[in-house]
């Protein structure tokens, strides 16, 4: 089982994160010592993809990126700022999807024919980072997602990036008297066990970082258990684990 996950992750290079921000600090505060260590000095032109905006406007959450990502040392260009997004999207040196919503950012990927294309590009060993939406795109479906269906896209399968699906923002907390489901068992429902349906991707949580974090030393070897508490989710083929 894990010389096949190896294999078959093998050119792919993932940085996955619950959240970009923790309360109080600035945007993409906690994970920049993460995105500086995985983007590595090779890396100097970024695509970002700000489909997930809804109540942020595309034009803001690009220039709030770009701000962001220079001042770490990247140039970026956002995916509805050019005629020809495809064509930006195979020149750039890393990929970024931005979170928001994830039925709405699936549905623009669509639309625009970035969604085959992002997935060629990071089969071929581009970086991709991605948080929220971004992370639950990166998954076969995107059946784990916390968001409400304010589009409907023309399907629920997305990048398929990992064998796997994530909720991120997971958390096992229940309110005091409410009667509804939790996360975990909500995770459940929406992708059956693999005892039951062997084909189907078991879900793993990712908690927001205020939670739990971790610096970018740390070594989280792959559990054997069907949630986690990862706040970020990496796999590089020079590490072969998430952590």
């Amino acid at each position: 089982m894990l010389l096949h996950w190896e294999v078959l992750m093998a050119q792919r290079r993932l940085l996955l994160l619950s959240n970009s921000t923790n309360p109080g600090e600035p945007w993409l505060g906690w994970p920049e010592a993460h995105i500086r260590d995985f983007l590595g000095a090779g890396v100097k032109s970024l695509f970002f993809v700000p489909f997930a905006g809804v109540r942020l406007e595309w034009d803001e959450y690009a220039n709030m990126a770009r701000k962001r990502f220079a001042e770490m040392g990247y140039s970026l260009v956002a995916a509805h700022e050019t005629a020809s997004p495809l064509e930006a999207a195979l020149k750039a040196d890393a990929l970024v999807v931005g979170g928001g919503n994830t039925f709405h950012l699936l549905h623009h990927l669509q639309a625009s024919g970035l969604l085959p294309l992002i997935r060629e590009r990071v089969l071929s060993g581009i970086p991709y980072i991605g948080w929220s939406a971004g992370t639950n795109v990166a998954c076969p479906t995107i059946m784990t997602t916390n968001d409400m269906p304010v589009v409907q896209p023309a399907s629920l399968n997305a990048l398929g990036l990992v064998p796997l699906q994530i909720n991120p923002h997971y958390t096992e907390e229940r309110l005091p008297n409410h009667g509804g489901e939790t996360r975990l068992t909500g995770c459940w429902s929406s992708s059956p066990s693999t005892a039951r349906r062997p084909s189907s991707p078991c879900p793993r949580g990712l908690r927001s970082a205020w939670k739990e974090s971790r610096s970018p030393s740390s070594d989280r070897k792959l559990q054997n258990s069907s949630i986690t508490g990862w706040n970020r989710w990496r796999y590089a083929p020079e590490s072969r684990s998430p952590n």
